[in-house]
């Protein structure tokens, strides 16, 4: 089992390189609706933390994902749980929405 500190993560301007490129990773946004209504990065898929054992099925083995959720806690859990369960190609997005507006875009906002 993956410890906390062998969980791997991605720096949100590393992300926003990735998304700007021809081949970008999938965002899974395991907040709840009303966090996404707060702040909101686009093209994400959206599967609340509590509903991701029973969506497996809709996350590909064969693309890099990268989870996220408002500080990084909630998509750290959910990152290890994807490891456990087969998936390799996986990252946590470091400090979550919050650091994506303070390093990337503050138009997403924060809450």
């Amino acid at each position: 089992m993956a410890s906390p500190q062998d969980i791997p993560q991605i720096e949100p301007e590393a992300l926003k390189a990735l998304l700007d490129s021809p081949a970008p990773p999938l965002v899974l946004d395991v907040r709840e609706d009303w966090e996404r209504e707060a702040a909101r990065l686009q093209g994400t898929l959206d599967i609340p933390m509590a509903q991701v054992p029973q969506r497996l099925a809709d996350l590909p083995r064969d693309r890099d994902i990268v989870v996220m959720c408002h500080g990084g806690g909630r998509s750290r859990k959910v990152t290890q749980y994807l490891l456990q369960n087969g998936y390799t190609r996986v990252k946590n997005l470091d400090g979550g929405i919050q650091a994506w507006a303070d390093d990337v875009d503050p138009s997403v906002g924060t809450y």
